[in-house]
């Protein structure tokens, strides 16, 4: 029996079809590459039942990822992060039924671990020596660590400002690491230029190659399974590259012709920073493509992405799924995050707090009515960013006292 049922690559423009067993990067049109399977025979051969009885990791869904083997596989143990309720701040938004996927308890402490397990043990399947990338930070932390454990070199570029532990993650791993003085636009044209002199060398940048996408989709089928194989109304996702909505855009679709779900599928929420909207903006203007935006700046550094490879793809998730897009201001994210921590007993990325700022932001608006059941994703571990938080507390000398009573 197939481990995977890969059948082939797919042109996320034109449909062209191409040969999946070979080291891929865009498609001739200069568009992302999706992968495809035989679904009819993935649906002849496993149901929700046989998935639930195997082990507790991403690879459990193993038929509708690429990797064609299980001794191909790279992993650290990623994959099923909880869903947890958040009672505290659901009362606050006025929206009691909420949930969060926390995806800050997967290893290297982001959801980007998902792309880089997947990705890896592709790109090791079909011979790659070493990747290559542009990064925010948790992304080139995530490869490089997988690179590691898959004995391939990893080459990474960041913009300087880019948080200093994902720097030091890579540094640990091995990576070859640049700091670059700009915005990973910036690095990704040096990382191009590298890779063209290196021999073996795969660029793995955001949707450049169409493995990394696989992983991401996993959180759709997480999400659907550990609610008892069926779909919330909304689900929030924080947007810089995309990857992660288009991932469970496309988690949805297959799983909905596997007949896995019916029905309508979740409204999907594209979550952006005030200081970098690309995606907001072409929404409201009805586009299917976003313009650069310019002088991108926001804490939440993860989706500092002025203009993404796969921008029509996220859009299209969003109108097809009668969704939205909106941004939130630093400030607000900011109080998101401490409101979160103290409400419901959890510290979490900046992105994930633009999500729940986002939420406020929907209630009050009459977008959410507060009936619906909302799923937020965290996509980071809050002290991945210890600059979000500053200490305010009294110092005390050795030989002082605490009172009895704050109040």
């Amino acid at each position: 029996m197939a481990f995977s049922f890969l059948t082939h690559l797919e042109c996320s423009r034109t449909g062209d079809q191409f040969d999946a067993g070979q080291v891929s990067g865009t498609s001739p049109a200069g568009a992302p590459l999706l992968v495809r399977y035989d679904l009819e025979r993935v649906r002849e051969t496993v149901t929700p039942q046989d998935i639930a009885s195997r082990e507790n990791t991403l690879w459990r869904y193993h038929e509708v990822l690429p990797v064609s083997a299980p001794e191909h596989i790279v992993s650290l143990g990623e994959g099923m992060t909880p869903l947890l309720p958040v009672p505290g701040y659901g009362k606050r938004a006025g929206v009691p039924r909420l949930l969060m996927k926390d995806e800050g308890l997967v290893p290297t402490g982001s959801f980007k671990a998902r792309g880089a397990a997947v990705g890896v043990s592709r790109a090791a399947e079909l011979g790659v020596r070493g990747i290559a990338m542009p990064t925010n930070g948790n992304a080139g932390a995530a490869w490089a660590l997988y690179a590691a454990r898959a004995g391939l070199g990893a080459l990474i570029a960041m913009p300087a400002d880019a948080p200093e532990i994902t720097m030091k993650e890579c540094q640990a791993a091995g990576a070859e690491l640049y700091r670059v003085d700009g915005l990973i636009g910036d690095a990704g044209k040096l990382v191009a230029a590298a890779v063209s002199g290196r021999e073996g060398y795969q660029e793995v940048s955001t949707l450049k190659e169409p493995y990394r996408l696989e992983g991401k989709k996993t959180m759709g089928y997480e999400i659907v399974e550990q609610l008892g194989w069926r779909v919330p109304d909304v689900i929030l996702y924080p947007t810089g590259g995309g990857v992660g909505i288009i991932g469970i855009h496309k988690a949805l679709q297959e799983m909905r012709e596997l007949g896995w779900i019916s029905g309508k599928l979740p409204r999907l929420v594209a979550v952006q920073a005030a200081g970098c909207a690309p995606i907001v903006e072409a929404f409201h203007r009805g586009a299917r493509e976003s313009e650069p935006f310019p002088d991108a700046h926001t804490i939440a550094f993860g989706i500092t992405v002025p203009k993404a490879l796969g921008d029509f793809l996220v859009l299209d998730a969003v109108y097809a799924t009668e969704g939205t897009a909106v941004s939130v201001t630093d400030e607000e994210l900011l109080a998101a995050q401490r409101n979160l921590a103290s409400l419901d007993g959890t510290f979490i990325c900046p992105e994930g707090a633009a999500c729940f700022a986002a939420v406020d932001r929907l209630r009050e608006s009459g977008w959410l009515t507060g009936d619906e059941e909302v799923v937020v994703l965290n996509t980071g571990a809050g002290i991945k960013y210890p600059e979000t938080m500053t200490v305010d507390a009294p110092l005390l000398p050795k030989n002082g006292h605490i009172g009895s009573d704050l109040a």
